[in-house]
């Protein structure tokens, strides 16, 4: 995506109640940019896939609008606007073969098979699945359905691309594979792709912006990076990735400093250039911590002592859990960069955690 874009979809102050009083999406508002890979990201009833499918005219909102490439479609059907969905569910035709899959749209819209097979043999060489447009769907592995799902929506030359939840059906490994490879899709054809999915890691690998939501609202609209790194809430915080999270009082505050007693931990000073007051919380990334066997002498970090709880093992990265004397449990993240059979650290050790002042989170929200 390029700065300066023009907006593809605009939802307006979009509402969706069901059944009179079953609020689903609540005064949503935000524009997502042409040639942009979007994902809402949220749990399961956040809205997300009920604002997903009013853009694909499946659901009319209850109140305000939405517009696709400046025409508002309210009233448009799903088959008339210029956009096309790949379902969670793949929904292959079984009796048809590849080539009859992916032509099934071209067929409803009247274009010739002289160009329609030419335009399969694209979709499928932009799937990477030149050559497969004789074998049923049954002949296919899980995510070559999901291919041949792509290359259905794709042939029609939409504008928008909706994906529902696309790779939650496939194990871990092709997932991981088919998150590279609709991400490179998405460059390569270059049209805007919206995505809905619960999938924190997917999101934050594939898109270029996220909308974060939580009963039907947006609680956050930015970069991946700018999400996990600077949430705006606690809900953002704690959804997005691990945390340590801490609750805390505001003591003071003077220039790019606050002064804030936390719970366990007592008075800190922080750097902090926003507004806040009464109670807040702090967080502190896993990753952003250290275990050390020794307090260390650093006066810009914050250090606790504690024992070692519990040590989960990742290959790449260990998972150490220290409970503090003063009660709180700490979590911390740290990477096994050197080959070894023993352990540095243990459950039941005596540890010290420590992090920097800078990389605190205050969460007024």
């Amino acid at each position: 995506m390029t700065d300066g874009a023009k907006t593809i979809i605009g939802i307006r102050s979009v509402t969706k109640r069901f059944n009179g009083n079953v609020l689903a999406v609540d005064d949503v508002s935000l524009d997502i940019k042409s040639g942009e890979f979007f994902a809402l990201l949220g749990p399961s009833g956040c809205g997300k896939t009920t604002l997903l499918r009013m853009i694909a005219g499946f659901e009319v909102p209850s109140d305000g609008s939405v517009e696709i490439d400046g025409q508002v479609v309210d009233d448009v059907p799903p088959n008339k606007r210029p956009v096309n969905m790949v379902f969670q569910s793949y929904a292959v035709f079984p009796h048809m073969t590849v080539a009859d899959n992916v032509a099934y749209g071209l067929k409803m819209d009247g274009v010739p098979s002289s160009e329609a097979k030419g335009r399969v043999e694209e979709a499928l060489g932009l799937v990477q699945l030149p050559g497969y447009g004789e074998r049923m769907p049954d002949q296919l592995s899980g995510g070559q359905r999901q291919r041949v799902a792509l290359a259905r929506a794709l042939v029609k030359r939409p504008k928008v691309l909706l994906l529902d939840e696309p790779l939650s059906a496939l194990d871990a490994k092709l997932r991981e594979a088919m998150q590279l490879e609709l991400r490179n899709l998405q460059a390569k054809v270059g049209i805007t792709f919206v995505m809905v999915t619960h999938d924190q890691d997917e999101a934050l690998s594939m898109a270029d912006r996220v909308a974060v939501m939580e009963s039907g609202r947006v609680r956050q609209l930015a970069a991946p990076r700018d999400l996990y790194e600077f949430p705006n809430c606690r809900f953002v915080a704690d959804f997005i990735g691990k945390m340590n999270l801490f609750e805390g009082v505001v003591k003071s505050s003077a220039g790019n400093e606050i002064s804030v007693g936390i719970d366990g931990i007592g008075d800190v000073r922080l750097p902090f250039d926003g507004s806040a007051q009464g109670k807040i919380g702090i967080a502190i990334r896993p990753e952003k911590a250290k275990v050390t066997a020794d307090k260390p002498s650093d006066e810009d970090c914050l250090s606790l002592e504690g024992q070692v709880t519990q040590v989960a093992y990742y290959g790449n990265e260990s998972h150490v859990f220290v409970k503090t004397a003063s009660g709180l449990d700490f979590s911390v993240t740290t990477q096994n960069n050197e080959r070894s059979v023993v352990a540095a650290t243990n459950p039941g050790d005596r540890r010290w955690v420590s992090w920097r002042r800078k990389d605190t989170l205050i969460l007024a929200e």
